[in-house]
């Protein structure tokens, strides 16, 4: 069977219909193989919303806007059909909200898909919510501050026409004034001002040369300390180190029993031989004090002695013997030791 060309073309202008319908749909968002549910939204407003805007759900594009329509009936708000996709669980606690998908103004709708008691299958109306932008909170935070700027800026101007003027230039007269005086005193001032920095020169200089005075005097100190250090501290060293030997050679003589005051030390015998001659010599003094005529006797024509010689060689009066008897009887009864002789001086030769 032989197709004429009028069928052909025919088919041709039905398949380009077919595309051009499909490709319009794609070119909205609408999905041409998946299954999809439809439902609507009414708001007041939708500024900056189009047909084919997307619809997101925890960030992923799940539909797009399907088409937008005015309802004059009530009030002028605006019908939005949105086409998603149709495993969501969408139902009568579903919000959808209207904001900004970017920084440029862009708006798209988000879905708020919260725990329903009933679902929806489709042709519903949602809750409507519309975000605030970032312009309108940018708007109503400027808004104020720039009527509060006019209004200062007003009165600013009303006190400057006003007074303010008036006060303004006295104010600039007064510190012409002042600045006149100010020159007038440095003026009479100039020589005063010329010789306190003349003398702030000199103390200058002063300062200078003391500095280097105590720089070189310092210089001096560290090569004097320098010197003590190599010379004097060394000898101080060596005599320490030689007195601390002579020191400890000395210590062990003494412990040893080499020399006398070794053997004074350490020998024990010696020690009781001392302590007896001590008081042998005790003995000795006492009876001399007693008895001082067995070992010393004076003799002058007929006359009694009245004196006698210590062991000292002092010669004491009898009174002084006798109070020493009053004090210590004891001592004076004791016997005299019959080692202990002295012999009397021969008084002839003097006669």
């Amino acid at each position: 069977m032989k197709i004429s060309k009028e069928i052909k073309v025919a088919l041709l202008g039905i398949a380009a219909v077919v595309i051009l319908y499909f490709g319009y749909e794609f070119l909205k968002g609408s999905s041409l193989f998946s299954k999809s549910n439809t439902y609507y939204v009414v708001y007041d407003s939708v500024d900056g919303l189009t047909i084919s805007n997307p619809v997101f759900l925890n960030g992923i594009q799940v539909g797009h806007v399907k088409d937008m329509e005015l309802l004059t009936d009530r009030a002028n708000m605006v019908r939005v059909d949105i086409e998603v996709r149709k495993d969501l669980q969408v139902g009568d606690s579903t919000i959808a909200s209207l904001g900004n998908s970017d920084l440029l103004g862009s708006k798209a709708i988000t879905l708020h898909l919260n725990n329903s008691r009933k679902q929806y299958k489709g042709g519903e109306e949602l809750i409507a919510f519309k975000e605030t932008s970032i312009g309108d909170m940018l708007s109503s935070k400027s808004v104020p501050v720039i009527d509060k700027v006019d209004t200062t800026l007003a009165r600013v101007n009303r006190l400057l026409d006003s007074e303010a003027k008036d006060n303004i230039q006295s104010i600039l007269a007064n510190s012409n004034r002042t600045t006149e005086m100010v020159n007038a005193i440095l003026r009479e001032n100039q020589r005063n001002i010329n010789q306190i920095t003349g003398n702030l020169s000199q103390l200058t200089a002063a300062l200078r040369q003391t500095q280097r005075n105590i720089d070189r005097l310092t210089l001096n100190m560290a090569e004097i300390t320098d010197t003590l250090k190599q010379v004097e501290i060394n000898k101080l060293v060596r005599d320490a180190n030689s007195a601390v030997n002579e020191l400890e050679t000395t210590i062990s003589k003494l412990n040893s029993n080499q020399g006398s005051l070794g053997k004074l030390m350490n020998d024990e015998e010696l020690y009781r031989n001392m302590n007896r001659s001590t008081e042998a010599l005790n003995l000795l003094l006492r009876d001399i004090q007693a008895y001082p005529k067995r070992y010393v006797q004076f003799s002058l024509i007929g006359r009694k002695d009245k004196y006698k010689v210590d062991a000292t060689g002092r010669v004491i009066t009898l009174e002084e013997v006798k109070e020493l008897q009053d004090e210590n009887p004891d001592e004076f009864r004791r016997p005299a030791p019959d080692s202990v002789k002295v012999v009397p001086a021969d008084t002839t030769k003097r006669q």
